[in-house]
C-alpha cells in the first residue's frame, strides 16, 4: 500500500455507507472544488450503496436514483453540483462523448462515474479511484489518488477517526 493508496475491509452496508459519509466530508475544497470519482465493482458490490451516502451526507434529501437506466442523475445540495453517471449499459466512449460529461468539469462540480472502464478516452481523468470487491463475507475497499487533489483527498481520509467505526486497515 502506498501513499497515493488505501485499502481498507467494509464488513457491511453500513461501513460501505460509512466509506461514502467520509469521502464526503472530506471532499476537496469543502464542496466548493471540484472532483472526478471513478467507481469500479462487479454488479452488487456498493458502488450505488457508497454514492447515496456521500450524497446524502452532502445534503441531498429525497429519492436518490440508481442512474442504471437514465444513466446520469444530477443533484444540486447546495454550492456543489453532483453527477451520478452509470455505463455499464454503454458500448464505448462514442456513447459516452454524447453524454455531455465534459460539461461538468467547471468549479463545483462532482462527478462519480461508475463502470468508469465503458468510458475510455471520453472520460475526464480521475481524481480518485474506489474499487470495490467481495472479500470472504465482507467486501474490500481500494481507493487509489491520481492527482495532487486525490492524494490530498486521501490523506484526508486517512485521518477521518469515524471511518474506524465501522472499516479497518488491511495490514
Amino acid at each position: 500500500m502506498s501513499e497515493s493508496s488505501l485499502e481498507l475491509v467494509l464488513g457491511d452496508a453500513h461501513a460501505t455507507e460509512a466509506l461514502g459519509a467520509a469521502l464526503a466530508r472530506n471532499l476537496p475544497g469543502g464542496g466548493h472544488g471540484s472532483a472526478v470519482v471513478y467507481l469500479h465493482g462487479e454488479l452488487g458490490a456498493g458502488k450505488t450503496t457508497c454514492v447515496r451516502s456521500l450524497l446524502r451526507t452532502l445534503g441531498v434529501v429525497g429519492l436518490i436514483r440508481s442512474p442504471t437506466y437514465t444513466l446520469v442523475e444530477t443533484y444540486t445540495p447546495g454550492d456543489i453540483t453532483c453527477v451520478h453517471v452509470d455505463l455499464y449499459r454503454l458500448q464505448g466512449a462514442a456513447e459516452v462523448d454524447e453524454l455531455g460529461l465534459r460539461d461538468y468539469l467547471g468549479a463545483a462540480y462532482l462527478l462519480l462515474v461508475e463502470w468508469p472502464e465503458k468510458g475510455g478516452s471520453a472520460l475526464p481523468p480521475a481524481d480518485m479511484e474506489l474499487t470495490l470487491t467481495y472479500f470472504e463475507n465482507s467486501r474490500r475497499a481500494r481507493l487509489a489518488a491520481s492527482t495532487a487533489q486525490g492524494r490530498r483527498w486521501l490523506d484526508k481520509l486517512r485521518h477521518d477517526t469515524s471511518l474506524n467505526l465501522y472499516v479497518s486497515n488491511l495490514t
